[in-house]
């Protein structure tokens, strides 16, 4: 019998599941907790070990204060992308000190987390959601100055799931695959945007995530 007092349908959706996937795992807890596993056929006690086996441990207090932030899901998957971008670049021929939008951008917010060190457990990671839209933005703006070069963002992660069928990443971008517009910046426009980024970011990473609510830590400077 399962010692939690109540399912975690939600945090398995905002791990990508599917809705039926995720009502389907919420039967099942729900008729664990009244009739016991022994009265669930096979098939469904494999189906909720393995949702259960995808949810992270419950930590508390101290325990989840003091994981590290370059530990947590959130953190890892952001790393996993700019990994990914970092090593296309390398192919693409760039000219002296010219990079893509996206790592420069990502390199901000990760920057912003190692400062303000979120628990980043399924509150503010929903919260988090709010960063993609100004994601976009940003990037849009760069794309329209017209050099850009083209990159699969989908590619890296498809190729991931492909190893572990257990991975439930989602995709960095919310938007067709089709787009694989991939925005360059000069040498002499990095600096800018960067701090464009920082700035953006980090106004909704302070004002929403609600592990950083009574965070005494001053904003971050963009050095």
């Amino acid at each position: 019998m399962s010692k939690e007092t109540s399912h975690r349908g939600d945090e398995l959706k905002g791990l990508g599941w599917s809705e039926i996937d995720v009502a389907r795992y919420i039967e099942l807890w729900e008729y664990r907790q009244r009739w016991g596993a022994m009265n669930l056929e096979r098939e469904d006690r494999l189906f909720l070990r393995k949702a259960e086996k995808a949810l992270p441990a419950i930590v508390s207090g101290r325990a989840a204060a003091k994981k590290p932030i370059k530990d947590k899901t959130y953190y890892r998957w952001l790393r996993f992308h700019l990994e990914a971008m970092t090593e296309a670049e390398a192919a693409m021929g760039l000219t002296e000190g010219e990079r893509g939008a996206w790592p420069v951008l990502l390199e901000a917010e990760l920057r912003l987390l190692d400062h303000y060190e979120p628990v980043l457990g399924l509150p503010d990671t929903l919260k988090a959601k709010a960063l993609s839209p100004v994601r976009e933005k940003l990037t849009a703006q760069v794309a329209a100055l017209g050099n850009t070069k083209v990159y699969d963002f989908q590619a890296p992660l498809i190729a991931l799931k492909a190893e572990d069928s257990s991975n439930r990443w989602k995709h960095l971008r919310e938007v067709d695959a089709s787009d694989r517009t991939y925005p360059l910046l000069s040498a002499d426009g990095v600096a800018g945007f960067r701090s464009e980024a920082h700035r953006d970011i980090q106004a909704v990473i302070r004002s929403t995530f609600p592990s950083l609510a009574e965070t005494d830590k001053p904003e971050l400077a963009d050095d």
